[in-house]
C-alpha cells in the first residue's frame, strides 16, 4: 500500500528554496566583503591590473569557503526535516543489492555480502532480498578467487536463486556501464536496487527502511544514505574517519535541506527505483577522446541530474543510520582516487549544458567542477601576489609638486590581518559550532565527551592544515594533467593497512618538495617580504615525503575517537566474524 506524499511537496520545495537563498546570499556576501577589503588594501599604493586579478581570485576562493561554512550553518540551524513516510506492513516490491567489484580482495568482499544477508534475515521481516555481484575484474587469478568465494558464499547462505555472480568479458563504461548492463538485461526482475561499492556495508534494518520509504513515495527515484567511514588505522585514515563521523552529519543535514527533491547521488549506499533508472539514466559516451571525452567517470551526479530531469525525486535522507564504507588510508591512495574524480568532474563541462536539466542540477555540476578549480585559484593568487610585490614601486612621499611636507601612506596592515582572520574563520567557525552543538545535544558522548571531541577536532584541524598544501599540489597536478590531455583511467582501489615505507613516500612526494624549493627561492628572491607569509604553504611542501610517510603510520589509540571504538556496529561485527571463520577454515584445511 502506497502513501501519497504529494502534500509534502510544497513543504520540501519551500524549505529547499529558503535554504538555497541563505547559502547563496551568505557565500556571495562573504566573498564580496573579502574582495572589497582586499581591493582597498591593494589600492593603498595605486590600483594595478595585478591588484584587480588578486581581488577577483580572493572573491572566488572566499565564495567556495563560505559555501561550505553556509552548508554547515544550515545543518546546525535548519531544524528537523518534514516527516518522511514509510510503508508499514508487508513489503510488496522486490529488491536486489548490487555489488560491483573490480580487482578487489574476494574473501573480504564476499564476507561483506554474507554479513548483510545475515543482517537482513535477523530482522525477521520475511523480506527476500537478492544479491548480484557484478565483476569487472581484469586479473584472471583474482577472478578465479571470486568464483571460489562465491561458491563458499552460496554454500554458507543457501543462496541458490537469491545470490548471483556475473563477470563481464569487457568492462565497457566501467562501474556505470556494469550497472547499466545489468539493469538493461536483468533489471525487470526487481523493483528496487540497492547500489553498493565493494567496501560498503549496510545494516539489514537500514535496507528495509530504505525500501519502505521507496514504497511510500511512488515518485521517489533515488534515496541516498550518509555512509560513515569505518576501519581506519593510520593517522591520515583516522583523522578522515573522525571528520566524516563528527562533522559530516551536520554538513549532510544542511545539504539535504538545500537539495530538497533534487538531491545528490554519491554512487553507492543508495537505493534506486529500477524503472526510473532504466528510463532515465542511460549515460552517453561524450564526444572526443579522454580525458574530456569517452565514458563519464563521475557518473553519479550525472545520473542524479538525469533522474531529476525526468521528474523523479532524488533525496538524501541524512537520518538513515547503519550505512558504512571504507576510506583511503594514506595521502597517496587519496590522491589516486581524487585524480579519477578530478577527471570525471571536469568532464561535466560537456554535460552541464544538456537540455532539460534542472537549474539546481546544473549548479551542482558546476560545484563539482569548481571543487577542482579552487586549488588552482589559490595557487594563482599566490603567484599573483609574488608578482605584485616584486613589481610594486616604492612609496612616493612627495606626490604633490612643490609641497614641502611628506605624505605618508596609510597603514593597511589591519585590513590584511582582518582579511586573513576572516578567511581562516570560515574554515574554523563551522567546526567550532559543530563541537558546541555536539556538547549541548549530548552527541559528543559517543566521541568520548565534550573535551575529547574538542581535542580531536583541534588535532584534526591542525593535521588537515598541515597536509593541505600537499593535497593542493596533488589536485593542481591532476587538473594540469587533464588539461594537457592525459587520461588517468580507473585504477583499482588499494585496501589493506595503508602503511607506506619512506622510499614509497619519497617517490610519491619528492616532486612536491622540489616545487617547494622553487617556490621558496622565487619568493625570497623576488618578494622577500612575502616569504614569512608563504611559509605555512611552502614548509609542508618541502616536507611532503615525510608527511606522506608519517600520516600513513598507525595512529595512537584514542587519538581520533569515533563511536565505533566503543560499540562496534552489528554489521561490522558480523562481517569480522564471517571473515574469521572463513580464514580459520582455510588454516585448518591447509594444516590437514
Amino acid at each position: 500500500m502506497s502513501v501519497s506524499t504529494a502534500a509534502l511537496s510544497p513543504v520540501w520545495n519551500l524549505r529547499a528554496a529558503g535554504a538555497r537563498a541563505f547559502a547563496i546570499a551568505f557565500s556571495l556576501m562573504s566573498a564580496a566583503a573579502a574582495g572589497m577589503v582586499f581591493h582597498i588594501y591593494g589600492a593603498a599604493d595605486g590600483v594595478t591590473a595585478v591588484d584587480l586579478v588578486r581581488s577577483g581570485l580572493i572573491f572566488l576562493s572566499t565564495w567556495w569557503l563560505a559555501w561550505g561554512a553556509g552548508t554547515a550553518m544550515l545543518g546546525l540551524f535548519a531544524g528537523p526535516r518534514p516527516r518522511i513516510p514509510e510503508v508499514r506492513g508487508q513489503i510488496s516490491g522486490k529488491t536486489v543489492v548490487i555489488v560491483p567489484v573490480y580487482n578487489e580482495e574476494p574473501s573480504i568482499t564476499f564476507a561483506r555480502i554474507a554479513a548483510m544477508d545475515d543482517s537482513l534475515r535477523a530482522t525477521g521481516a520475511g523480506v527476500a532480498v537478492d544479491f548480484a555481484i557484478l565483476s569487472d575484474t581484469r586479473d584472471e587469478a583474482i577472478a578465479a578467487e571470486e568464483r571460489h568465494w562465491c561458491a563458499r558464499l552460496l554454500a554458507r547462505q543457501g543462496g541458490e536463486g537469491r545470490i548471483f555472480y556475473r563477470r563481464r568479458d569487457k568492462n565497457t563504461g566501467r562501474k556505470a556501464g556494469n550497472i547499466e548492463e545489468f539493469i538493461t538485461t536483468s533489471g525487470r526482475a526487481w523493483d528496487y536496487a540497492v547500489i553498493l561499492d565493494a567496501d560498503s556495508l549496510i545494516e539489514g534494518e537500514t535496507v528495509l527502511t530504505m525500501i519502505r520509504r521507496m514504497e511510500a513515495d511512488p515518485k521517489l527515484g533515488l534515496l541516498q544514505s550518509l555512509p560513515r567511514v569505518i576501519g581506519a588505522r593510520t593517522v591520515f585514515g583516522r583523522a578522515m574517519q573522525f571528520a566524516a563521523s563528527f562533522h559530516s552529519p551536520v554538513f549532510a543535514h544542511g545539504l539535504a535541506a538545500m537539495q530538497g527533491r533534487t538531491g545528490p547521488f554519491w554512487g553507492h549506499n543508495a537505493i534506486v527505483r529500477i524503472r526510473a533508472w532504466a528510463e532515465s539514466c542511460g549515460l552517453p559516451e561524450l564526444p572526443g577522446r579522454p580525458p574530456f571525452g569517452g565514458h563519464i567517470l563521475s557518473h553519479d551526479y550525472v545520473e542524479a541530474a538525469l533522474l531529476s530531469r525526468a521528474g523523479w525525486t532524488v533525496r538524501l535522507d541524512d537520518d538513515l543510520q547503519g550505512s558504512f564504507e571504507e576510506g583511503p588510508e594514506n595521502i597517496v591512495d587519496h590522491a589516486k582516487r581524487d585524480r579519477r574524480w578530478c577527471q570525471g568532474n571536469l568532464q561535466h563541462g560537456k554535460v552541464i549544458g544538456a537540455p532539460g536539466l534542472k537549474a539546481w542540477s546544473r549548479f551542482t555540476l558546476f560545484q563539482g567542477i569548481f571543487a577542482y578549480i579552487a586549488p588552482v585559484i589559490w595557487l594563482a593568487f599566490i603567484g599573483a601576489s609574488v608578482i605584485a610585490t616584486a613589481t610594486a614601486s616604492g612609496p612616493d612621499y612627495f606626490p604633490q609638486e612643490n609641497w614641502p611636507f611628506p605624505v605618508f601612506p596609510y597603514d593597511q596592515t589591519a585590513k590584511a590581518v582582518g582579511l586573513a582572520l576572516g578567511i581562516f574563520g570560515l574554515l574554523v567557525m563551522p567546526k567550532l559550532l559543530v563541537v558546541l552543538d555536539a556538547a549541548l545535544s549530548g552527541r559528543s558522548a559517543a566521541f568520548g565527551g565534550a573535551g575529547a571531541s574538542l581535542r580531536a577536532m583541534l588535532s584534526e584541524l591542525a593535521l588537515s592544515s598541515l597536509i593541505a598544501p600537499v593535497l593542493l599540489a596533488f589536485q593542481c597536478r591532476s587538473v594540469v594533467q587533464v588539461l594537457l590531455g592525459r587520461d588517468g583511467g580507473w585504477p583499482p582501489n588499494n585496501r589493506g593497512d595503508g602503511g607506506l615505507d619512506f622510499a614509497d613516500a619519497w617517490a610519491a612526494g619528492r616532486w612536491i618538495s622540489g616545487w617547494g624549493v622553487v617556490g621558496l627561492g622565487v619568493a625570497q628572491y623576488f618578494a622577500p617580504a612575502l616569504t614569512l607569509w608563504l611559509l605555512p604553504v611552502l614548509l609542508p611542501m618541502l616536507l611532503a615525503p615525510g608527511l606522506i610517510w608519517w600520516t600513513s603510520q598507525p595512529a595512537a589509540p584514542g587519538r581520533f575517537p569515533v563511536p565505533e571504538d566503543r560499540v562496534l556496529p552489528g554489521i561490522v561485527a558480523r562481517h569480522n566474524a564471517v571473515l574469521r571463520d572463513w580464514h580459520s577454515d582455510m588454516v585448518e584445511t591447509s594444516v590437514a
